[in-house]
């Protein structure tokens, strides 16, 4: 699969490492000029390029830079890639992405992404630690295997990111819609955690709506 990644942070630099493993060709960008992702580009087997020729003929793209950062994104940042599947790997972080009053306000954060992108986007990866994504991946059937939440409008979006997870070496939940993607959250039961499958399903079910505090501007 041609896979463009559009941000090189612990997340994006991680997935491009483990997807060009899995024989994937993945091209990698962030805000600036290809040489200042080269580094993390060489470390992992991907090519660098600016955001737009990593995302040319992609089909898939992640998306993984701070929410602050979304709107920046040049509008036709995607036109190369019209009929590619978008994954939100981000999280709202109000100390580091100041305050975003649609989300204060009660937009699900990877709701308020695909509004500035002007695309639908599978919402995951947002709840795992970068060194776990490298590390703990297993084989399907393994008792414990980690499970990772997924949000999408999209049924046939998520099914690619649902595989891509399962190649990784996790199991992929389905958390419901894009409307439904606060569940998974900074602040709910499954962020930053490790569940297995029946897990991730109990820390869906009871997440609150109500953006806990410490994740409030």
């Amino acid at each position: 699969m041609q896979i463009g990644i559009i941000g090189a942070g612990n997340i994006g630099a991680t997935l491009a490492r483990r997807f060009v493993e899995l024989g994937h060709d993945v091209t990698i960008a962030n805000s600036r000029e290809p040489e200042t992702v080269r580094d993390v580009a060489d470390s992992c087997g991907a090519t660098a390029a600016t955001a737009a020729d990593a995302t040319r003929g992609a089909e898939l793209v992640v998306v993984t830079i701070p929410e602050k950062s979304v709107p920046k994104l040049h509008s036709s940042v995607l036109d190369g890639a019209p009929d590619a599947v978008v994954v939100d790997t981000g999280n709202y972080y109000p100390r580091r992405d100041g305050k975003i009053e649609a989300i204060e306000d009660g937009t699900p954060e990877s709701q308020w992404v695909a509004e500035q992108l002007g695309r639908p986007v599978v919402k995951a990866f947002n709840n795992i630690h970068s060194e776990h994504l490298a590390n703990e991946g297993r084989p399907s059937g393994t008792p414990g295997r980690i499970a990772l939440p997924i949000a999408g409008d999209d049924p046939g979006d998520k099914a690619v990111v649902a595989r891509l997870i399962d190649e990784l070496g996790f199991d992929a939940i389905d958390a419901g819609t894009l409307e439904e993607s606060w569940r998974q959250q900074p602040g709910t039961p499954v962020y930053g955690t490790d569940h297995d499958a029946e897990g991730v399903r109990v820390a869906l079910a009871s997440a609150s709506p109500e953006r806990p505090q410490d994740f409030r501007a």
